[in-house]
């Protein structure tokens, strides 16, 4: 089962249990991340995300089903909506971030509500190099949390954001010694307050509009996917 879920002292835990594929995800694995923290929410305030491995958080899409991805798959975005759905849950979501987070992996990071970066994290968005662009909220998330300058170093220059940058640059906060028992202990305090004020904090920091900018991610994605099929 690559995809785990429980509740610890009423704290949701999703596990990533793919390490053979670096937590890469398809079709299927995306509808039972997005089954597993639809279930958790209806009962816990915060959810937790993070890899059973910490050598990496997740790779993003499997390599084999993106191969054969179309301009209709773009369109309907399994990856954005499923990301969609945790950022925007009434459910504080936090991802814990030991290793890479790599392309999808990286967007699945940045959908979450809160960031705890272990000291070997890195964040990816090589999907240029792949003659397309990150299109599960990568453009929009980014650019949201860090700025435009971060977004086009990362996704244009190729670059990445180190565990250190991160923590500096507001993405997250250090995990310390043991990311996942840091995240446990921030979650056992969120869990704590009052879950509707949470809510609606959540929501009103959430306000600004970023339907438009998913939007034409996809249509993009689509476009170019088109393009590929031609240039083959």
């Amino acid at each position: 089962m690559s995809i785990q879920s429980e509740i610890i002292d009423r704290i949701g835990l999703i596990s990533l249990d793919r390490p053979e594929k670096a937590n890469a995800y398809d079709r299927a694995h995306l509808d039972d991340l997005a089954q597993a923290f639809e279930q958790l929410s209806a009962t816990c305030t915060v959810v937790i995300i993070r890899s059973t491995d910490p050598r990496f958080f997740c790779a993003g899409a499997d390599l084999n089903e993106l191969k054969q991805a179309t301009p209709e798959d773009a369109r309907n975005l399994r990856s954005q909506a499923a990301f969609t759905a945790i950022a925007r849950s009434g459910t504080v979501s936090m991802a814990v971030v030991d290793g890479p987070a790599v392309a999808g992996g990286c967007e699945l990071a940045l959908a979450a509500d809160l960031r705890v970066i272990g000291a070997n994290a890195v964040f990816r968005l090589p999907e240029v190099g792949l003659g397309i662009i990150p299109a599960a909220g990568g453009c929009t998330r980014l650019t949201s949390l860090l700025g435009p300058a971060v977004s086009k170093s990362v996704i244009l220059g190729g670059g990445e954001i180190t565990a250190e940058q991160a923590v500096r640059w507001g993405l997250g906060i250090s995990g310390g010694e043991d990311a996942l028992a840091t995240a446990q202990a921030w979650a056992k305090q969120l869990s704590q307050l009052d879950a509707e004020a949470l809510r609606a904090a959540k929501r009103i920091i959430d306000a600004a509009a970023e339907d438009r900018s998913l939007r034409d991610e996809r249509e993009s994605q689509a476009e170019l996917y088109a393009g590929r099929k031609d240039r083959d």
